[in-house]
């Protein structure tokens, strides 16, 4: 069979077990359907089984495509090792780097490192998108090169850093905490500021980074309490605005809402809860370690970005 098998169609494969569909998979593969579907074919041939058996929803995987996914992942990555150059050299790279962030860290981590990353590397280009449900599991893939997230140092917290899976690893960029934001003639203003003034509110939350709910809510469960949640939403722009119409009370973290509240009429108070500060955290598959071009981009990243960032309180 290896002298039947094009290497060039290994990545195929794998697409099409992720995506199952042809359009999808044509699509990250920047490739016709057509072009796809002969590729198909050609597997087909190769492993004398039809690998995908097409339904209503989709391709479906036959056993025996299922049974090939975990060496298939375990081939490509050893074949992406086995060809890596020796040298790189920024200035001459046209890499585009795959990479998921948590959007509250656009603005405190791009603005200190793009202007390097554009003067010693002007062909080299990132496909950021917003921290998904599936990102974890897509940098264990190998899907993307790295990722911006948040992680909690409270040990009361199921999102501690110590669960971070063996095989990814993981630098802190910056430490944050959590504020409570409320329009400036807020009632609550005028009251003694405690855990039952906090809860007497209703309040807005907002879902991002893949987390549905907050270190705050895991302390208060608990405790036996918990917040009254009037609206979730998943833009923190959009929700300041309505914070600032309404009673409503919004948690945030601070570094993000003391960069945008300015621009609203919104007055912010410490958590009435005692917390450890959270963490934003780079991640990356231990597989890219000793891949030149991915330690040159999150050096940079690091580097520049550790001393930009005041440490708080």
């Amino acid at each position: 069979m290896l002298k039947r098998l094009d290497l060039n169609l290994l990545p195929v494969l794998e697409i099409l077990l992720e995506e199952q569909s042809v359009t999808a998979a044509a699509a990250r593969l920047h490739l016709s359907q057509s072009a796809v579907s002969k590729q198909l074919t050609r597997l087909r041939e190769v492993f004398d089984d039809p690998l995908f058996e097409r339904t209503a929803y989709g391709l479906k995987p036959t056993p025996k495509a299922l049974s090939l996914a975990p060496e298939l992942r375990q081939c490509l990555q050893q074949l992406a090792q086995f060809t890596l150059p020796d040298t790189f050299e920024p200035a001459l790279s046209q890499r585009q780097f795959r990479m998921h962030l948590v959007e509250t860290t656009y603005s405190l981590t791009f603005p200190h490192f793009m202007p390097s990353l554009l003067a010693q590397a002007p062909g080299v280009s990132l496909n950021c998108q917003t921290w998904r449900l599936d990102t974890m599991d897509r940098l264990l893939r190998c899907d993307i090169d790295l990722a911006i997230g948040c992680r909690e140092w409270d040990e009361r917290s199921p999102m501690h850093v110590s669960h971070i899976p063996d095989d990814l690893c993981h630098v802190e960029l910056v430490q944050d905490y959590t504020v409570c934001l409320m329009r400036r003639d807020h009632p609550a203003l005028a009251q003694e500021w405690n855990l039952d003034t906090f809860l007497s509110y209703r309040h807005l939350q907002v879902a991002f980074g893949g987390i549905e709910h907050w270190l705050l809510d895991d302390v208060l469960q608990l405790e036996g309490r918990q917040r009254d949640i009037a609206v979730n939403m998943t833009d923190f722009q959009s929700a300041m605005a309505l914070c600032e119409q309404s009673d409503l009370i919004l948690c945030a973290p601070s570094r993000y809402a003391f960069a945008v509240m300015k621009s609203f009429e919104l007055q912010s108070l410490p958590s009435p809860i005692k917390l450890i500060p959270g963490a934003y955290l780079l991640m990356w598959h231990k597989h890219f370690e000793h891949d030149l071009s991915h330690k040159w981009l999150r050096e940079l990243i690091i580097s520049q970005v550790l001393p930009s960032i005041t440490p708080r309180v």
